[in-house]
């Protein structure tokens, strides 16, 4: 059953808080007591952790976004610390720890019940096929708690979205460090202030801005006309590329899927979503 474009981008802007707090500090910060030696670390051990002891070269490609060899910097360095399945559990039970302390009271089912259930269906119905990350996540065993179960769920529909957008973002011949190069304009910030680029080499990301520069996408740190365009072109195409995953559900059930997560978003600062 197909839903309006604007409600594929509520369910981002719903799903993405919840999901991405396995990004935040709490999270990052149980890895770093493993043994990590950044929050770089954490962030790959655990995002990369389904999909076992690959090469970094098959991180880097899952993950799309990130500059040539910056998986390599933690891959598989990591698991010399943690095993994959040790950083799955290490992720799972400190994001659902983290999210009781956002949610508080509403944590307690059975008000998630209903939501968790719809949530369930659509992270599981939606097909496989050039969607690796999520692939990978939905071969994981659903967890028993309820909020753990919610972040879970929340992280599949996340990542089903992210492989949709790494599609978008190649159909539109944007490369992985230009796609976060374009994403820190999209948020009014400088590229090399950028958390994801700030580490290049100048020179390097000099290269890549001037690259956009010449296609008249960028024009110093800001979006020309047809960069813009080129943007909306790729966010609209990422929200129709996730909208197989709720298709199960009616368009009363997708409602009331919004509904239920709307007042546990609201519990976030407005910048939570990364």
């Amino acid at each position: 059953m197909a839903h309006p474009r604007a409600k594929m981008r509520r369910m981002f802007e719903l799903v993405e808080p919840i999901a991405a707090v396995s990004f935040g500090d709490a999270v990052l910060g149980a890895f770093l007591e493993h043994g990590m030696r950044t929050i770089w670390d954490g962030y790959f051990a655990g995002r990369a952790a389904a999909l076992g002891r690959v090469p970094a070269e098959v991180v880097h490609a899952a993950f799309y976004s990130f500059a040539e060899g910056e998986a390599a910097r933690h891959i598989p360095w990591v698991w010399s610390k943690v095993t994959p399945d040790e950083a799955i559990r290490i992720r799972e039970r400190s994001s659902a720890a983290a999210l009781r302390h956002r949610f508080g009271a509403l944590a307690d089912p059975p008000g998630l019940d209903r939501t968790i259930a719809l949530a369930t269906r659509a992270a599981f119905s939606a097909p496989t096929e050039g969607r690796v990350l999520y692939a990978a996540l939905r071969s994981l065993d659903l967890p028993a708690d309820p909020v753990a179960r919610l972040w879970h769920v929340t992280t599949l529909l996340r990542e089903y979205r992210g492989d949709g957008h790494s599609i978008a973002l190649a159909a539109n011949g944007i490369a992985g460090t230009e796609a976060h190069v374009l994403f820190a304009i999209s948020l009014g910030m400088r590229p090399a202030e950028f958390g994801r680029l700030h580490h290049l080499p100048a020179a390097r990301l000099d290269a890549v801005l001037g690259g956009l520069r010449q296609r008249g996408l960028i024009d110093g740190n800001s979006f020309t006309a047809a960069g813009r365009a080129l943007h909306g072109r790729i966010e609209a195409l990422t929200d129709d590329l996730a909208a197989p995953a709720y298709e199960v559900l009616s368009p009363g059930e997708l409602d009331e899927l919004i509904a239920g997560l709307e007042p546990l978003t609201a519990s976030f600062p407005a910048d939570t979503s990364t």
